[in-house]
């Protein structure tokens, strides 16, 4: 797939009103008093400036309303305070001006610093483990060590998302929506990696968590498209933990939907038409599924699986008569069929003169090798050891590859490798069968 053009909206809005710059005290202490600044989570025990000239200088700083005047008022308290127990706070501060100030560079440069300067800042973590798995996905240069960064970071904000505690002024509906898309971009940076690192199994539980977690990430291309590729993926050797295939089908339709150019939805609505008809067996139904897909991200409608062999085998044999029909449906059946669905055609064939056409594969004076199915000739591949009562003329045997026409009696027949047993064999000047029978496609059940 060529570049993808995702545009990083770094201002999320429930992460974004929760990030409270650090403070000034509301009752401002004389100079040469130590004072107190609020941090921006709640917290026991809030750090105290007890140096006069820093506490000056971080109220200073703190309090100017332009972000781009908040910042240099920051960056200069950080060069001359670098070991201020307000550190923390400032980059903080810092992050969230940068960030609405649409600088990436130095937003992500600041969370750097406060992830390092306190690695339980999940607020950084989020923003790190977001900005990280885009620019991966952007087809930024160093996009493989951007995943790796965003894995990492995704792996640290889930790990400390527990201890995370809600920022004051903040409602528990929006501390929740909050950790809802926490979650899910930690899954999401996690899970991009697994699937570039064809973990499938992985990548299917932490794409599919990430898009569960919120209604944003249900309608959001970058991580709908890895989840449909996820599960479209490889299925594990064990059935019990193999993925439904409606859900790699039902994932594409929807990274078709959400797709940035109409060139991407046809590419992904054909390769999930596509998944349809191997798991349907037809295309009948398709058009309600996309059109689901269109209209809601879910739930993934339930779609039926195409029919087993031995179900295409009963109703192919119950809806013709086995007289009428060709070598290819013969071989279908007694290949595929259920006991009764092949004795009542062998019954009906055996002993009986048939004429056809094949491709000579082998033959001898008194045997001839023949692929009687089209899918056989194809292959090269013998379905019909025909035998004569009489040795045929050298003349007349046929060279390997030749096309002949022919006359037997079915004898009889094994299902799996298949191959019919023709008597009485005999040579025909006229074609039988123009054409050479193509064998029906058995359309296998999903989970083989």
């Amino acid at each position: 797939m060529k570049k993808i053009l995702v545009t990083v909206v770094l201002g999320v809005a429930a992460l974004a009103a929760a990030q409270n710059a650090a403070q000034p005290p509301a009752s401002t202490a004389p100079a040469a008093q130590p004072a107190q600044a609020a941090p921006a989570a709640a917290s026991a025990q809030a750090p105290v400036i007890k140096d006069p000239a820093e506490y000056n200088a971080y109220v200073s700083a703190i309090g100017q309303k332009d972000p781009a005047a908040q910042i240099s008022g920051l960056e200069a308290f950080r060069t001359q305070y670098p070991n201020s127990i307000m550190k923390t706070a400032v980059l903080q501060t810092l992050m969230q001006d940068y960030q609405q100030t649409n600088n990436q560079p130095k937003t992500v440069d600041t969370a750097t610093q406060l992830v390092a300067a306190d690695p339980t800042n999940e607020r950084a973590i989020f923003l790190l483990a977001y900005i990280d798995r885009l620019k991966a996905q952007g087809n930024d240069p160093n996009a493989k060590q951007d995943l790796a960064d965003a894995k990492k970071y995704g792996q640290m904000g889930l790990d400390g998302l527990s201890k995370f505690t809600k920022p004051d002024g903040t409602s528990d509906a929006d501390f929740q929506k909050m950790k809802d898309q926490m979650t899910g971009v930690f899954n999401a940076a996690i899970g991009l990696q697994a699937l570039t690192d064809k973990d499938y199994d992985a990548a299917r539980k932490t794409l599919r968590a990430a898009v569960d977690s919120s209604p944003d990430f249900q309608k959001d291309f970058s991580i709908v498209y890895p989840l449909a590729l996820a599960y479209a993926g490889p299925t594990p050797a064990d059935p019990k933990v193999a993925p439904d295939p409606t859900d790699a089908i039902w994932f594409t339709a929807r990274a078709s939907v959400l797709a940035p150019t109409p060139q991407y939805q046809q590419q992904f609505e054909k390769y999930a038409r596509s998944l349809y008809v191997k798991y349907h067996g037809g295309d009948d139904g398709w058009a309600d599924v996309l059109t689901a897909a269109k209209a809601s991200p879910g739930p993934v409608p339930t779609m039926k699986p195409a029919p087993t062999p031995a179900e295409q085998a009963h109703t192919m044999a119950a809806a013709t008569d086995p007289t009428k029909m060709d070598f290819g449906q013969w071989e279908f059946i007694l290949s595929n069929g259920s006991q009764a669905d092949q004795d009542m055609v062998w019954n009906a064939i055996k002993g009986k003169a048939v004429q056809l056409n094949g491709t000579v594969i082998k033959a001898t004076a008194t045997e001839f090798d023949i692929a009687g199915s089209l899918d056989d000739i194809e292959a090269k591949k013998a379905d019909i050891t025909l035998t004569f009562e009489e040795k045929v003329p050298l003349k007349m045997i046929p060279k390997e590859g030749a096309s002949l026409d022919f006359q037997g009696e079915p004898a009889s027949y094994t299902p799996n490798p298949f191959m019919m047993t023709m008597e009485k064999g005999k040579l025909l000047k006229a074609a039988a069968p123009a054409t050479p029978a193509k064998k029906p496609t058995a359309h296998k059940p999903a989970s083989q």
